[in-house]
């Protein structure tokens, strides 16, 4: 496939990742605007920085009047989580693949936009991920911006459902490859199941949310690649 190809497919496959940002950067928007950010600002904020909980922090921490080491700290931890994703992104880039196009697609890299990348069979195509992140990077700050704009017009009610569309596209994404792969189903699974129980149980709860999410991604994927290794045969499927 061509990289014209690659990059209209990279762009198809962002447009519901699109739509399920948009609704929750909607949502992000109103929170920015009482908190006395500009449309602009939040504009500026969510293109900088498009990460959902990273930014809910960010401007809980700007509204309380905190400095700038804090709020650098702060996005330090929640998002401390692409580094894994990172890693393992890597991997999936062919050796040959140039520095400059890791770092660009390293910019943008969100949980779904590194879910559509790393399900794919092969390598990494720079052209696929160019094409979902111009999709999806306008949608999450254009929706930040137009919370701002119109939030105090929306009822509570509605922006409290526009917060449940990014879950149900990113079902949709891990569905398909844990229908056809049982491994995955199950880690999938395993995951959702240690997820809850570390939340309810409050033996946990001295452990921040985003050290949470840290730890279990690395004992789950641990457990999956020790118990069911893929076989190194070199061709990255």
């Amino acid at each position: 496939m061509n990289k014209k190809k690659l990059f209209l497919s990279g762009m198809r496959d962002g447009i519901p990742i699109t739509l399920g940002y948009f609704a929750v950067s909607f949502a992000l928007g109103i929170t920015a605007g009482k908190a006395g950010f500009s449309a602009i600002q939040a504009f500026v904020a969510s293109l900088l920085n498009n990460a959902s909980a990273g930014e809910y922090a960010a401007i809980a921490l700007i509204a309380s009047g905190a400095g700038f080491a804090e709020v650098a700290l702060m996005e330090l931890i929640a998002n401390a989580r692409y580094f894994l994703m990172a890693c393992t992104m890597s991997q999936k880039f062919s050796p040959d693949t140039p520095f400059y196009h890791r770092l660009l697609i390293g910019f943008d890299l969100t949980d779904e936009i590194f879910a559509i990348n790393v399900t794919r069979k092969g390598y990494i195509e720079p052209a696929y991920a160019y094409g979902a992140i111009v999709t999806v990077l306008p949608g999450w700050s254009v929706g930040t911006a137009l919370g701002v704009i119109v939030g105090d017009v929306i009822p509570p009610f509605a922006v409290s459902a526009l917060g449940v569309a990014i879950f149900g596209m990113f079902i949709a994404i891990i569905v398909p490859p844990a229908v056809k792969n049982r491994v995955i189903a199950v880690t999938v699974l395993a995951s959702f199941a240690l997820s809850t129980a570390v939340n309810k149980l409050s033996f946990f709860d001295f452990i921040p949310s985003g050290t949470k999410t840290i730890i279990l991604t690395v004992v789950i994927s641990l457990a999956a690649a020790i118990i069911r290794p893929i076989p190194d045969d070199g061709d990255c499927e």
